[in-house]
């Protein structure tokens, strides 16, 4: 498992993203895209020392950003999507979306669990990577 991203909820994609871009060293922005599986916007940025930064709106997200929880999940490349399930739920996890296609990554699946340390996403890991 290797970290990849966290995930920000985030009222408006497009002034976290200034807001961002002023405070941190952001090198590469991504389009914003619609999510119709997960009924979300979501943008990735990338800063210069290679983390990632995901922004998320929409009606999926809409209580944590009421709430002002904007922290949203941290997400985690994995090799298997399905063993790591199943190692996440053994160790109590619950999973809350099936795996499904991402268009932010390439349709590579992915999945939430809720956990001990909060929302997990699992991205698995582009097997046509060299």
């Amino acid at each position: 498992m290797i970290f990849h991203h966290i995930g920000v909820a985030c009222e408006s994609i497009e002034e976290v993203t200034i807001f961002l871009k002023k405070t941190f060293k952001i090198i590469k922005v991504t389009d914003i895209i619609y999510l119709d599986n997960q009924l979300v916007n979501v943008c990735l940025l990338t800063c210069f020392d290679g983390i990632n930064i995901e922004l998320v709106s929409g009606v999926t997200v809409e209580r944590f950003v009421k709430n002002k929880q904007f922290l949203y999940h941290n997400c985690w490349e994995v090799e298997d999507i399905n063993a790591s399930i199943e190692l996440f739920s053994k160790n109590g996890a619950t999973l809350i979306s099936d795996p499904k296609p991402s268009k932010l990554f390439n349709d590579r699946k992915v999945a939430f669990l809720y956990t001990e340390i909060g929302i997990v996403e699992l991205l698995e890991k582009n097997k046509n990577a060299v």
